[in-house]
């Protein structure tokens, strides 16, 4: 028996690739499938089952396109209704993979098809969960992203997970491993570890969520408390697991189409599309095809273009570092931005190369801000979240994380002087290709962030009652 966690830090999510006597699982797949077909090959085994714990919101599975090629039939737990062919499990239905079993645990709350799968070794041991967004390293699921769904409150829901979590998971011996579906880093929970294994008894014993002697009302209380909405596309990454989707090499190519630089404004005007620039923040920033949003492919990518652009519909061009096309393009497609109608071809030098427009951010270091900073007069802008705002920030900053930069830019007097940081200088980067698409020119962009600024005399404080107002 081989367990192999195959883990995607962009997401923070982690599928699991399961091994016996020439027969293979796949749990909760990505949606590029072939390295799990080269896996397989490699291993000269052959996929029984592809099983997936919940319709996913935060990314999109490749159990649609994988089940096509290998003709392996994909799995659910009770009471899940995808509109394609699956096997429906029934609570504690055992599949055979060559010498061990995969059990199904139906574990609701998260959402109401949520599943836990069990793995009972060739000796008959229970040896491992994959918990799905059940049970986190730390944290369990959040309860309020199903809730339309399931005509309940996350309260309701909340209750039915600690249910599941205490006659399911938790009546499991102490040496179980725990495998979840993601770690540090998802919005699907709120306190994740950075570890991404675990056991059941160490949970008990470090999972808030967990403690022997919680009250539904305390857990109830406890897991909803805190949540910040989920973003946006969460919603339509659902629907995409549950009702289908355009094959992966299909988005591919349309993103791998190359456009020209002379081509290259009007394939924009005539399709609508966002030109999203994947180049580093500091490249970025001494200059980029004007209205461009930049969001660089080696940061959180895909979550925050999820969070930003939000729909998953909108025509996407990109500009990207040479050689960075079908990176950008696969990571655009796992969270289902799948309506790309190409990149520009030879990336930015070849628009420089035209002679055409180029726009820059006024990006300042971290000294030259603190030369310029006149506490009390000037208005400076953190678009960290604000538990890293609360932790450590400038004298008199304001708080306004980057999630929230589409409301909170409405306030915003154009003609107001202000400088922008982060903690390193991608999201500002991001907030301030946005706040330039919109017309702003008003500001700073501090380069390095709050952890330039630290090193500096700039006056700061660990304390803070309330976020000022804009």
């Amino acid at each position: 028996m081989q367990i192999e966690q195959i883990y995607t830090g962009c997401l923070a999510q982690g599928a699991y690739y399961i091994t016996s006597n020439g027969e293979a699982a796949i749990i909760d797949p990505l949606r590029e499938v072939q390295p799990y077909l080269d896996r397989l090959e490699r291993d000269n085994v052959k996929l029984k089952y592809i099983f997936e714990t919940h319709f996913h919101a935060d990314f999109v599975s490749g159990h649609i396109d994988l089940s096509k090629k290998t003709a392996a039939p994909i799995v659910y737990g009770p009471t899940a209704n995808p509109e394609f062919e699956a096997t429906i499990a029934a609570d504690g239905q055992e599949f055979n993979i060559g010498n061990i079993k995969i059990k199904a645990l139906h574990t609701p709350g998260h959402t109401m098809e949520s599943t836990t799968y069990l793995l009972i070794d060739e000796n008959g041991k229970e040896h491992a969960i994959f918990s799905g967004d059940t049970l986190f390293i730390g944290d369990v699921g959040r309860p309020d992203l199903a809730q339309k769904a399931a005509s309940m409150t996350q309260e309701q829901l909340a209750g039915i997970l600690f249910h599941s979590l205490r006659s399911k998971i938790m009546t499991l011996a102490d040496d179980v491993i725990v495998y979840p579906a993601h770690g540090a880093g998802s919005a699907c929970g709120k306190n994740m570890s950075k570890e991404t294994v675990s056991t059941i008894g160490q949970q008990k014993a470090t999972n808030y969520a967990l403690r022997a002697n919680m009250t539904e009302e305390e857990f109830i209380k406890e897991v909803t408390d805190g949540l910040l909405p989920p973003p946006a596309y969460f919603g339509m990454n659902v629907a995409m697991n549950k009702q289908g989707y355009e094959s992966f090499e299909t988005v591919l190519n349309h993103g791998m189409r190359a456009i020209s630089a002379k081509d290259f404004e009007a394939v924009v005007k005539d399709t609508g599309a966002l030109i999203l620039d994947t180049r580093k923040n500091g490249e970025f920033a001494k200059g980029f095809i004007p209205q461009s949003i930049n969001i660089g492919i080696e940061g959180d990518f895909a979550p925050w273009v999820g969070a930003l652009i939000a729909d998953v519909k909108q025509p996407i061009i990109l500009v990207t570092e040479m050689g960075q096309e079908e990176e950008s393009v696969t990571r655009l497609s796992r969270v289902g931005f799948d309506n790309l109608i190409g990149h520009l071809e030879g990336g930015f030098e070849a628009w420089k190369k035209t002679g055409k427009e180029i726009d820059t951010v006024n990006r300042i270091t971290a000294e030259e801000f603190s030369k310029e900073l006149k506490i009390g007069e000037s208005k400076v802008i953190d678009i960290r979240k604000e538990s890293e705002y609360s932790a450590e920030h400038i004298d008199e900053a304001y708080s306004r994380p980057l999630a929230n930069i589409n409301d909170w830019i409405k306030t915003i007097d154009p003609k107001e002087p202000f400088f922008l940081h982060c903690a390193g200088g991608y999201r500002s980067m991001i907030a301030a290709s946005i706040l330039q698409a919109r017309g702003f020119r008003n500001f700073k962009e501090i380069e390095g962030g709050f952890n330039a600024i630290a090193k500096t005399e700039v006056p700061k404080t660990d304390f803070v009652c309330q976020s000022k107002v804009l």
